[in-house]
């Protein structure tokens, strides 16, 4: 189900709905590896309509709280709480927060989920805190977070550049995805620090248009993702994934995740081939957004 949310709205306990959607990267690309061990990157972001719900109720105790199903991530080292305690050189009432997570997105499947629930609890306590930071102060803060943090803080899809922080604003087709989740998680650190890993890819030069805003480029060249080779031969799950769904069109990965996903331009053609998909893994249906639901309530 897509989010249909406009303004932040209050369960009967007083919580405020804050949506942080999924993301699905349509290139990925590694230029090479800098002296520090990051890695130089361009990629696309599509942002989608479906993601995690984040619940949230300042207090003003100062403490910090997380409610959620998931377990797989302590709640002091989840990124919500992170990023809450990144807040807190700003936070000069000493304010608390207590937060209710719906998980929705798989962990270690490529879609952002953490790094958009890290980004969606920095928007939200900015605003319910009365912060005042604006949203580079916050994309600052967030890519201590994560690297995909401060496109989910920007709020639109993106093409990225350097470590993942160089954003320039996107306009795309807002397509139709089927993402299917092998049912495997993959360590981000075990693929970037791999010897097979390629690092010489060649940077796709861009033509923008709007004011810089909108990749003109080679839309028809993208669907290419570096680490997809790698990953596929590391884990099986994810090949027979990418096997499969190559019979219905081009099949690609998810960013470092396992995710696999393909495009479709209407809603009936993804349903159908979903209902293939769904008795073997969990599948989702999103389609593409440019413009994130928190800018609407935020």
């Amino acid at each position: 189900m897509s989010f249909q949310i406009t303004t932040a709205s209050l369960d009967s306990e007083g919580y405020s709905y804050w949506p942080a959607p999924a993301k699905l990267n349509l290139e990925l690309r590694v230029l090479g590896q800098r002296d520090d061990g990051y890695h130089e990157l361009q990629t696309l972001f599509q942002l989608l309509d479906y993601g995690d719900d984040i619940w949230i109720k300042s207090n003003d105790t100062g403490r910090l709280s997380l409610q959620s199903e998931y377990d797989e991530v302590p709640s002091a080292d989840n990124l919500i709480i992170k990023a809450a305690k990144a807040l807190a050189p700003y936070n000069s009432q000493a304010l608390g927060a207590d937060i209710k997570l719906h998980k929705k997105l798989p962990s270690g499947a490529g879609l952002g989920g953490g790094s958009s629930d890290a980004a969606t609890t920095l928007i939200a306590l900015n605003h319910l805190w009365k912060l005042g930071l604006d949203n580079q102060t916050l994309c600052d803060i967030g890519s201590k977070l994560g690297a995909d943090v401060p496109v989910f803080v920007n709020g639109y899809s993106a093409w990225a550049q350097g470590i993942g922080e160089v954003l320039t604003k996107t306009e795309l087709p807002e397509k139709w995805y089927l993402i299917v989740y092998p049912n495997v998680h993959i360590n981000t650190g075990k693929i970037f620090s791999h010897s097979a890993l390629t690092r010489n890819d060649k940077p796709i030069k861009l033509r923008a248009t709007r004011q810089g805003q909108y990749v003109e480029t080679q839309l028809e060249e993208l669907g290419y993702n570096a680490i997809q080779p790698l990953v596929a031969e590391l884990y099986p799950e994810v090949n027979e994934a990418l096997n499969v769904l190559s019979q219905y069109g081009q099949a690609l990965l998810t960013g470092t995740g396992s995710c696999v996903f393909l495009s479709f331009d209407n809603e009936r053609e993804v349903r159908k081939i979903s209902a293939l998909c769904k008795q073997r893994w969990l599948t989702l249906v999103a389609k593409g957004i440019n413009r994130s639901p928190l800018l609407e309530i935020a």
